[in-house]
């Protein structure tokens, strides 16, 4: 089911406990507005670290102290960071952690900046899925999404937030303003 983004949802006039019941639902296709800049797909990878150490046999490489990751618009932090490689040398995946982890990209020139952190960051460079867990959040041209695990799609737009333990989803959506349309009530 694909729901569309509703700026003048105020979290306040929804019924929390049916949030509890439907957590992801309403996140479900949630678009956090568009696609990432195509071009940066097509820019060069730059890794910085204090200390990296790569296997041949395995392909992977680890970075850790102050890791900076950044291609294009695309930028992830972290205490440490483990890519695997492809056997062509291009990146298949890393995985960010730190306290916490973060990254941010530009979605489109209009849309702006979209920044999330958490202690973990999975990349997955072949899907374009980026999940945050723990302590989770995503933040966009006004909007925030927090939670402990967030799944955000740097193709499509799309995130996906669920609740763990006694944590529970947050979304908060800026007011609609220059408009005149009704909130939920």
């Amino acid at each position: 089911m694909k729901l569309k983004f509703l700026p003048t949802l105020r979290a306040s006039s929804l019924c929390l406990h049916k949030l509890r019941a439907l957590p992801m639902v309403i996140l479900l296709a949630l678009p956090l507005y568009s696609h990432a800049l195509p071009s940066d797909s097509n820019q060069q990878i730059k890794l910085l670290a204090d200390k990296a150490t790569y296997s041949e046999r395995t392909g992977v490489t680890s970075y850790a102290g102050n890791v900076i990751i950044t291609q294009g618009t695309f930028k992830m932090t972290a205490d440490n960071i483990t890519v695997n490689l492809s056997q062509q040398r291009s990146i298949n995946s890393a995985v960010a952690t730190g306290r916490p982890a973060t990254m941010q990209q530009v979605v489109t020139q209009e849309k702006g900046l979209a920044k999330g952190q958490a202690n973990k960051i999975d990349y997955n460079a072949v899907s374009g899925i980026i999940t945050l867990t723990g302590n989770a959040k995503l933040v966009q041209n006004g909007a925030s999404f927090a939670g402990n695990v967030i799944r955000y799609s740097l193709k499509a737009g799309d995130v996906e937030a669920t609740a763990g333990g006694n944590q529970r989803v947050e979304l908060v959506f800026p007011p609609n303003n220059g408009t005149n349309q009704s909130g939920v009530r």
